[in-house]
């Protein structure tokens, strides 16, 4: 009995150190939105998205319009390992260019 006893709590322990090592590789995991990929930027909820587009515009204006540029070009076909910060870039030149016309 006592032999069965030290290999359960043995398993329990290796178990529970292999619970505590999944959750924090999973913690881990949730990177910052700005070097991801468009489709985290379609998982990720507006506020995520709008302080994204802040930290890589360097800037208040547009905000937006920004956003929603990266949300056209994040619902195109084969758009989803395009990088969130080429998004935000081609979206910003793009405004650029129209507002010296």
């Amino acid at each position: 009995m006592k032999f069965i006893k030290k290999y359960l709590k043995f398993i329990i322990g290796i178990a529970v150190l292999l619970f505590v090592i999944i959750v924090f590789f999973f913690a881990m995991r949730t990177s910052n939105l700005e070097n991801s990929n468009l489709r985290k930027w379609r998982a990720a909820d507006l506020n995520r998205r709008t302080a994204a587009v802040q930290i890589l515009a360097a800037s208040d204006e547009n905000l937006e319009l920004l956003v929603q540029c990266v949300d056209k070009i994040a619902t195109l076909p084969e758009s989803g390992d395009m990088a969130v910060r080429d998004a935000v870039v081609l979206c910003n030149m793009g405004i650029v260019m129209n507002s010296n016309n």
